[in-house]
């Protein structure tokens, strides 16, 4: 047994047994779920109350035992955490809401804000389609803003896809003067006042009127806790690290120009989750990627197997960021399993529709008719989307797939170490020893790629060979996990250089103790892993 004690319940916590790996800080499942919910309705979901909660939490540390005082100050930096997040999302919302109101001004031909809607949004005037060429669409909905309201009959009208949500709506109830748009939008908001009394949502209960109040830094309380988990999702609808964040900024913002029309008859979960895939959808439309083969380069062995997949934006995903069991219980969205770079490279290959269907479905756990509301699809489409994607996806799945058990993560651990250890004594032999026969290495976003050990092995021969004109210098390593596998960051020190800069992030699946595929990327990344761009030479 150990001193360390249950957060929920204050039980004592079995000892691990030698084993590795993050300790739990709870005693059981339902003791998880209860701090989970606690952490849902507490205190208010308001800034205050976020800020007296850290007041007491400060209060309530005790510097013995050592445990209770760890536990205590890692609560503590994680409220302080969420509240700078918090802050950050109201200080964007903020300026958003400056930018486009500033805007709105400009295009009204008028030095003061008199255009500015009733309800609090900035509007511009409404084109009779998607912006899609604008990432920050300033539109409002002015249409049907709700999952459940009714709709007008695709007969009656032609209809337009509303920029903000990514809801259809009728092209000829837009206004064309804002006037007439702020009529539209306060009788929308109207209308769900008088029709719904009161709304249960996921940070707790609020009536449509205090919903339509909330400044940007509730606001900014309301949607905080969901950033990771859409993260999550628009890294898989992207593909990218880098536009994930980009992506799931747009979201908040989008989220924010629309908040006055947010009924709560989905959950706030849902309605961001909404948002996020149109966002996710829009950008589809604007970039057009389209995974294609890797091609021959002239005077390079290759190897004689079929050219792999070339996904020039693929790039990983730090372990590290991934909400915790603490953060989602239920938390399969987020799973190891869930975000293998061989998953996420083949979800890439299906259309964006069917992969927002996938995803939605299989993975965020929302049902068919969500999934329709969301895409503005009929359930049946929805069905038949899936079924599409489901084969699609396991075609370009690996036959076998590891064994995730914590003696498999011990093997991955004694294989990365002797992979960073043969790549730092510059021993050719060790490092090929340790590669299966048809282990196949991709550089995204560069062209080379090499399938089976003997192409990778004359290719690293130059490079690794000091007498080599073209040597490329001494290596350090530091482990890291990427996509639930284990990851290396390589530093090298090139000659007549006393600095080991970063050069890759090698992220290694492993099988049968033998190194089946690397994907090496650029060293930008290295500070959304906790590596350094630097070490000294005397490390």
């Amino acid at each position: 047994m150990t001193d360390a004690v249950c957060r929920s319940c204050a039980r004592p916590l079995a000892g691990r047994d030698g084993r590795a790996g993050r300790s739990s800080v709870y005693c059981s499942a339902a003791c998880r779920q209860k701090a989970y919910r606690e952490r849902r309705a507490a205190p208010d979901g308001t800034v205050r109350g976020l800020i007296e909660d850290v007041g007491r939490q400060v209060e309530a540390l005790v510097p013995q035992p050592p445990s209770v005082f760890y536990a205590g100050v890692s609560d503590l930096a994680a409220s302080v955490g969420r509240l700078r997040r918090i802050a950050r999302v109201a200080r964007d919302t903020a300026q958003d809401d400056s930018v486009t109101r500033t805007a709105v001004t400009k295009e009204a031909g008028s030095p003061s804000p008199a255009v500015r809607p009733a309800t609090g949004d900035a509007a511009a005037p409404h084109t009779t389609g998607p912006r899609t060429g604008d990432p920050h669409p300033s539109a409002p909905r002015t249409g049907d803003p709700h999952p459940s309201a009714p709709r007008t009959a695709p007969d009656e009208t032609s209809r337009t896809r509303d920029s903000v949500t990514g809801d259809s709506v009728p092209r000829a109830a837009v206004p064309r003067d804002s006037a007439a748009r702020d009529s539209v939008t306060r009788a929308a908001v109207t209308h769900d006042t008088v029709t719904q009394d009161t709304v249960t949502q996921d940070s707790g209960t609020q009536t449509p009127q205090e919903q339509v109040r909330l400044g940007e830094g509730d606001f900014a309380a309301l949607v905080e806790p969901y950033r990771r988990e859409l993260r999550v999702h628009c890294y898989r609808m992207a593909g990218s690290y880098d536009d994930a964040e980009d992506l799931v900024q747009e979201t908040f913002l989008r989220a924010w120009r629309a908040r006055d029309g947010f009924a709560g008859r989905a959950s706030v979960r849902t309605w961001l989750y909404r948002i996020a895939t149109n966002t996710c959808l829009d950008f589809q439309r604007r970039t057009a990627r389209r995974p294609r083969r890797y091609e021959p380069l002239p005077g390079m062995n290759h190897g004689s197997a079929e050219p792999p997949a070339r996904i020039t934006w693929l790039q990983p995903y730090p372990d590290e960021e991934l909400p915790s069991a603490d953060e989602q219980p239920d938390a399969l969205a987020v799973s190891r399993e869930t975000m293998e770079l061989v998953l996420l490279a083949a979800i890439q290959h299906l259309p964006p529709r069917q992969r927002a269907v996938l995803l939605l479905r299989d993975l965020v756990g929302l049902s068919a008719v969500e999934t329709a509301q969301a895409l503005e699809m009929t359930p049946a489409s929805v069905n038949s989307a899936l079924q599409r994607a489901r084969p699609a996806l396991r075609d370009r799945m690996p036959r076998r797939r590891s064994d995730w058990t914590a003696e498999a993560d011990a093997r991955e651990r004694a294989v990365l170490g002797r992979y960073m250890a043969a790549a730092e004594s510059l021993d050719l032999g060790a490092f090929t020893d340790l590669l299966s026969e048809d282990i196949r290495l991709t550089m995204p976003p560069n062209p080379y790629w090499f399938v089976g050990r003997a192409a990778i092995t004359e290719f690293l021969s130059i490079s690794l060979d000091p007498a080599s004109p073209l040597f490329l210098g001494h290596w350090r390593h530091l482990p890291a996990r990427a996509n639930g596998h284990p990851a290396a960051g390589g530093y090298v020190r090139r000659p007549g250089t006393t600095v080991y800069r970063a050069q890759v992030l090698d992220v290694l699946r492993i099988e049968d103790d033998r190194v089946v595929e690397i994907t090496s990327f650029e060293p930008h990344l290295f500070p959304a892993f906790g590596l350094p761009l630097r070490l000294p030479a005397d490390r």
